[in-house]
């Protein structure tokens, strides 16, 4: 691996320097240096006059270093966790970790000011902006109108948003189409883990007490959340992967690659 010090491979895609990466992650540029000395975070990029450039997938780790961390997680924990993913992971791997991580969490709020908001952005933020955060259900407006009402847990997703050249209402109708099916995929399988712990004759009293039904109910739910998430993730990752092939006119499956065994 190579070390801060002798990276130096092109850097047109890595941007951020290191005040703004932490400024983005909502964390100190102390806190961005420990967690390259400790591994956490791969080596910057060395530009002009050895400045270093960080990346899209710097933001998206330290993101998902913070949601581990909202979880109790240690540092050293989050170290073994971190080293178990691929190295190469892209940006758009590591949200979907972060996604995963935070889909198990306790619901959670808290409020921010119109400068930390714009801190996270990178950049000042509209009342466009602000309205299409607000449409996302990432904030939410309070009496002071440069204080908001965030989820921390949508923020990061929020703010990529933003950068997306897309018109609000057509994130909205996929917000909308998302919502959904997620919400019937939701409805049948909760109706499917009810019949399983309960069984089908729960309506008519002859099944476990309600002290053993909402014990049962919390167990499956325990054991059972993170791995829905987890299959209903690969399965859309499939499917949307399956519908940009049609896109680019690759709608045939590709034939898988045979080693070539020749001598």
């Amino acid at each position: 691996m190579a070390t801060p010090d002798t990276a130096t491979t092109d850097t047109e895609e890595l941007t951020l320097t290191v005040d703004e990466l932490a400024a983005r992650a909502g964390v100190t540029v102390r806190t961005v240096r420990f967690y390259g000395t400790r591994g956490l975070l791969p080596p910057p990029v060395l530009g002009p006059r050895r400045v270093g450039h960080y990346g899209p997938e710097h933001l998206s780790r330290l993101a998902l270093i913070e949601e581990l961390q909202h979880h109790g997680l240690t540092l050293s924990a989050i170290e073994r966790y971190l080293r178990q993913l691929p190295p190469d992971l892209s940006a758009d791997d590591l949200a979907i970790h972060r996604a995963l991580v935070t889909s198990w969490a306790p619901d959670a709020s808290e409020e921010a000011s119109r400068e930390q908001l714009a801190r996270r952005a990178g950049r000042a933020l509209s009342e466009e902006d602000i309205d299409r955060l607000a449409a996302l259900n990432v904030l939410e407006r309070t009496d002071d109108p440069d204080v908001f009402r965030i989820d921390p847990g949508v923020l990061h997703l929020g703010m990529r948003l933003l950068e997306v050249p897309i018109a609000l209402e057509t994130i909205l109708a996929a917000h909308t189409v998302v919502l959904q099916h997620t919400r019937s995929a939701a409805r049948e399988l909760s109706r499917l883990f009810r019949d399983e712990v309960w069984g089908p004759d729960h309506e008519g009293g002859s099944g476990p007490s309600g002290a053993e039904r909402v014990k049962a109910k919390k167990s499956l739910s325990a054991h059972m959340q993170p791995l829905v998430v987890q299959a209903l993730v690969i399965a859309f990752q499939r499917s949307m992967k399956s519908e940009l092939r049609g896109w680019y006119g690759q709608d045939e499956p590709q034939a898988p690659s045979v080693p070539d065994v020749s001598p």
